[in-house]
């Protein structure tokens, strides 16, 4: 379906951005995986990729913090491959705390990592789509882009200026074939998330059950993780040619949490 295209994805290395980047080289699209991590890891997964579908997949260690980088990023993408078609904006960081409290320099990173790069990655991949005639950006946006939480005044602000890029992107675009929009997931379920519950467990006396179903899965109605395949499959499905007139929504994927 996506053969001779090319995607980057942004925070790829692991979890829901690799999920990202395994779907989309499934049908067909040469890849560009980015992120931190341990160097022989992100090579397996890199390897991974070519071997399991057949595509070329390079990695590129570019810091979400650093526009230069994040520009020198999607030039490199689209100078190996020919174009940059497909753009997923994956990277984020959080930081729970109290807003009297809360950092200044976590609030400038979130915004930075979680916010900024994906103006920058936009702003610089928007005329290689315009070029081409075709284009899909997807954001990982959040539940916390529609809705807020408490002690995460950064992390909440960065999700609700993603929606807002993405509405924004979208008018800009409308009439040349490009899409843009954000996938809004509650609680998914990623190694991240798993090696939280030990500290939850002990910090709050809780069973692993418990830690589960009234402390993650509290807002979500169906008391059900998201599944990294589930997000995954729905950033593959806005790529289609059936999704071409879905463009600046924001899509939950939260197991009925937004609803309430």
């Amino acid at each position: 379906m996506l053969a001779g295209k090319t995607a980057v994805i942004t925070g790829s290395t692991s979890g829901i951005g690799l999920g990202y980047a395994r779907a989309l080289a499934e049908q067909g699209a040469n890849i560009m995986i980015n992120g931190f991590g341990d160097a022989d890891a992100i090579e397996k997964e890199r390897k991974g990729i070519e071997t399991d579908f057949g595509v070329k997949c390079i990695y590129s260690p570019a810091d979400m913090t650093k526009p230069d980088e994040i520009h020198a990023m999607i030039h490199t993408a689209a100078n190996t491959f020919g174009s940059v078609d497909i753009l997923v904006n994956n990277a984020g960081i959080q930081h729970v705390e109290a807003i009297e409290h809360f950092p200044v320099e976590k609030w400038d990173a979130i915004i930075a990592i979680n916010l900024s790069s994906a103006f920058h990655t936009i702003r610089t991949a928007v005329p290689y789509m315009r070029k081409a005639g075709w284009g899909r950006i997807i954001n990982t946006a959040s539940a916390h882009a529609l809705v807020a939480s408490p002690f995460k005044a950064a992390y909440v602000s960065a999700k609700h200026g993603i929606a807002g890029l993405t509405k924004t992107v979208a008018l800009e675009t409308a009439e040349n074939n490009i899409t843009v929009n954000a996938i809004c997931p509650g609680y998914v379920w990623t190694p991240l998330v798993e090696k939280q519950i030990p500290d939850t467990m002990k910090a709050r006396n809780m069973t692993e059950e418990q830690v589960k179903k009234d402390v993650l899965l509290e807002a979500q109605p169906t008391k059900e993780f998201v599944t990294i395949e589930q997000v995954a499959g729905l950033a593959v499905f806005l790529c289609t040619d059936t999704a071409a007139s879905i463009t600046g929504s924001l899509l939950p994927m939260d197991g009925g949490w937004t609803a309430q």
